[in-house]
């Protein structure tokens, strides 16, 4: 077994014991659910995989639901459900056919219904009924992407431009009760974050998004900048959630596998914020800071980093952080530095993420690809492809944020 084989079996443990089934299961499993009906609304990266085991486990009690996840995700059809998969990290029309499809199911329910509301990572994109047009939110969308806005910040701007966001969705649902089933994919888990917080009562205010949009000079019509001054929803009697998992429990998992193959793990945060590039040159130092250790290793980093544009390459934040700790660990045997996303996408790329060793330098400047190049055009994708660097999954049904992972050897 070598280290790179380790770091594949600590991929594939961490994120079956992720998948959102077991914690769907025991959110709905022995709950007295009204005889009047039980409506399902799923929306989210993970939606499809939570969609299908509430369906199997509401039965026939499920009157109709709609299911908005993305392109791809869908894997077949689910009993009483309609499925939209839609676009992401920008929405499209397709996102937003589904989420009218999800507005129109809950319309016109009594307060002797039922909204079971799933909720996973990437519903801000997916589930969105925007107050502007399409054109300008996919502009602004953008704009906070490539200014590196972090989740938090781009969601207190699009939960004022959005009909279904910051608790405007549950509203919608009223008088009917909503269940909601959180993934959370935002570290420290704050539920009217989460998705833009479709049934959660909002926290941020007006003043915050005004801040947002000055930080980044968003390109604002007076449409946009009125609806950034009208308040979102403070209370939501009609609401009760219950999140299912998160980063932590990633990051126990693949700290869980690391044990079993004989690494001493540490789990040096669950709150990773950085610039990605950062992440990687610092988890590089930590590395080499323990080159003479006399025992395997396993360092672990869980959360989620950001990218700034600077290039008009292929690649993802996880990507970036793999291959920016290459140069740092170059040299160094049975050393592996891994960055995956827990969805299986990682940017808009087939990669989950990257993984680079002590020879990957070597290998890349065979292939004439200096690292510093390739960063400033944000084309780790080819670079990591070009050395065997690229770690694919597929699409996973769940969505933890990211764990990034030092493996050291001994």
């Amino acid at each position: 077994m070598s280290v790179r084989s380790d770091a594949r079996t600590i991929i594939e443990a961490a994120l079956a014991a992720c998948r959102p089934d077991a914690a769907v299961r025991r959110a709905l499993e022995g709950r007295d659910f009204p005889a009047a009906g039980v409506y399902l609304v799923a929306i989210g990266k993970a939606a499809w995989q939570m969609a299908a085991c509430a369906a199997e486990v509401l039965g026939p009690r499920l009157k109709a639901g709609v299911v908005v996840t993305k392109y791809g995700h869908s894997m077949g059809p689910i009993p009483r459900c309609t499925i939209w998969e839609g676009g992401h990290p920008v929405p499209d029309e397709n996102s937003f056919r589904g989420t009218r499809a999800a507005m129109e199911l809950v319309e016109g329910l009594d307060a002797e219904d039922q909204v079971v509301f799933l909720v996973s990572g990437g519903g801000s994109a997916l589930f969105e009924s925007p107050l502007v047009s399409g054109e300008e939110l996919a502009d602004i969308t953008r704009a906070m992407l490539a200014s590196g806005a972090d989740i938090v910040e781009m969601n207190t701007v699009r939960k004022r431009l959005s009909a279904v966001k910051g608790g405007r969705f549950a509203q919608l649902c009223a008088p009917a009760k909503v269940y909601a089933v959180v993934l959370s994919d935002i570290l420290g888990d704050p539920l009217d974050m989460i998705a833009s917080g479709p049934a959660c009562p909002d926290r941020s205010t007006c003043a915050q998004a005004r801040a947002v949009a000055e930080k980044y000079h968003l390109p604002l019509s007076p449409q946009a900048a009125a609806l950034l001054d009208q308040e979102t929803p403070k209370e939501l009697p009609n609401v009760e959630t219950v999140i299912t998992g998160s980063v932590r429990e990633l990051c126990a998992a693949a700290a869980g596998s690391c044990r079993q193959l004989g690494y001493r793990p540490v789990v040096l945060t669950d709150r990773l914020c950085c610039e990605a590039r950062e992440a990687g040159s610092f988890l590089a130092s930590i590395a080499r800071s323990h080159q003479d250790a006399t025992e395997s290793l396993a360092f672990l980093a869980g959360g989620e980093t950001v990218v700034h544009l600077t290039g008009d390459g292929l690649g993802g934040r996880n990507q970036e952080l793999a291959l920016a700790a290459a140069p740092g660990i170059a040299g160094m045997a049975d050393t592996v530095i891994f960055s995956l996303g827990s969805d299986g996408t990682d940017g808009p790329t087939d990669a989950a993420g990257g993984l680079v060793d002590g020879e990957t330098l070597d290998r890349l400047r065979d292939a004439g690809l200096a690292v510093h190049k390739v960063l400033s055009r944000n084309d780790a994708y080819h670079a990591l492809e070009a050395v065997d660097g690229l770690i694919r999954t597929g699409p996973t049904g769940t969505n933890v944020n990211d764990v990034a992972v030092v493996l050291l050897r001994r």
